[in-house]
């Protein structure tokens, strides 16, 4: 009978995005991955506030500060757009910096963008009361998000992406100049676009950040592996793997796995699919790739934005960068 009601829960919730991904992930040979843009279910969206609040996890309140301090001056600089597109939103509560800011000289439109509707109810309730904004979420992936947002644009008016709390560092190289590239060529010139990123620090203040004493950052890692057995009918054991991280100093990342404690398969039941598992092996769940902020211009320019400001938490070591497309 409880076989019977998860199999048709995991039905119920089936994404056929989700599991080709899971697929393919674990039937690679050399080493199994699973994409970290599936961490955000409703479950792994409130693990990953907590995170935010953890005292090892300095970024968001670098980021936090930065936008409180600079919001003014980066609306300004953006020539008062009014209408605000933000990618991966999450709560948005730091985003009321910028729409505040942006509110002084008229009524703003702002679209967060997410894949999780909880994160957008919860921004929609913290963000409703700021006054001259209107909030519209948007439950959509990045680029049809964008698409979607800029239908709503009014004649003339400036857009302005946000892509804040250093989610970039999840993309290759070669995949985060192809994103700024791609939605340069979505926006008309004189829109911009504000990137936020974590930049290169200590070893040791890295992996705190990743892997901190009370465990939530491996309960975020886990959530991973729970969405698999809630959705798509698996059969994962928590308890028989680990939550790892490990900093690249040559690729300067970040990188998070589940490693499995023992040898062993587990079925998941929507792909019909057995994976094995030997003893120590893991599945690359993330990159958090970290930057030089002289290199997050460069990158920026050689997708087609032109550099108009950047500013730098020397606290934690931060940067937001505010394009311009010309």
């Amino acid at each position: 009978m409880l076989a019977t009601a998860k199999t048709a829960a995991a039905r119920t919730l089936f994404n056929p995005a989700f599991a080709r991904d899971v697929v393919k992930g674990l039937t690679r040979k050399r080493q199994k991955t699973l994409p970290a843009a599936w961490f955000y279910d409703d479950v792994g969206s409130a693990l990953f506030e907590a995170i935010t609040l953890l005292p090892e996890y300095g970024l968001t309140r670098a980021d936090a500060r930065l936008l409180a301090c600079g919001a003014a001056e980066m609306v300004r600089t953006a020539g008062h757009p009014e209408l605000l597109i933000e990618l991966g939103s999450g709560s948005g509560v730091k985003t009321r910096h910028l729409l505040t800011a942006a509110a002084r000289a008229g009524e703003v439109r702002y679209i967060p963008i997410d894949v999780s509707r909880s994160a957008l109810e919860g921004c929609a309730k913290a963000l409703g009361g700021v006054e001259r904004v209107s909030v519209e979420p948007v439950e959509a992936t990045y680029l049809d998000g964008i698409r979607r947002a800029l239908r709503r644009r009014k004649p003339g008016g400036r857009a302005m992406v946000l892509f804040l709390g250093s989610t970039i560092g999840n993309f290759s190289a070669t995949g985060a100049a192809r994103f700024l590239a791609r939605i340069q060529t979505l926006l008309r010139a004189g829109d911009s676009f504000l990137l936020g990123a974590d930049l290169v620090k200590a070893r040791a203040r890295l992996l705190a950040a990743y892997d901190d004493p009370v465990g939530v950052t491996a309960a975020f890692n886990l959530n991973l592996l729970a969405r698999i057995n809630r959705e798509l009918g698996g059969e994962f054991d928590l308890a028989r793997f680990a939550h790892e991280a490990r900093y690249d100093e040559r690729h300067a990342r970040v990188e998070m796995h589940l490693r499995s404690r023992v040898a062993q398969q587990v079925y998941i039941a929507e792909p019909g699919l057995t994976v094995s598992f030997s003893a120590g092996e893991t599945i690359w769940t993330e990159s958090s790739h970290k930057f030089r902020a002289e290199d997050l211009a460069a990158m920026g320019e050689r997708a087609g934005w032109e550099c108009a400001r950047q500013w730098v938490d020397r606290e934690w070591g931060f940067a937001e960068t505010l394009f311009v497309k010309p």
